[in-house]
């Protein structure tokens, strides 16, 4: 599945701080100025393909060069 947009909810708020490089089998590759810990969980809403869906993203992994880092995150629904 290719990309979407991908949004950190934070209470009321939503925070784009993604570039969203694919999604495939429930992990999205993205880039972000940010850095999250490995493990770190973040609530997230996803609007793909005209569907809006609140989950949660646990960091699996950064790979590649510092300079073009591409952070994998595992999505998850929100319990």
């Amino acid at each position: 599945m290719s990309g979407g947009v991908l949004l950190v909810v934070d209470g009321d708020q939503a925070h784009d701080v993604f570039e969203v490089l694919g999604i495939v089998d429930g992990v999205a590759r993205v880039r972000s100025p940010l850095l999250f810990e490995v493990g770190e969980e973040l609530a997230v809403r996803l609007d793909q393909d005209g569907t809006t869906k609140d989950l949660t993203a646990r960091v699996r992994g950064h790979v590649g060069p510092t300079d073009a880092r591409v952070t994998e995150l595992v999505l998850e629904p929100r319990a």
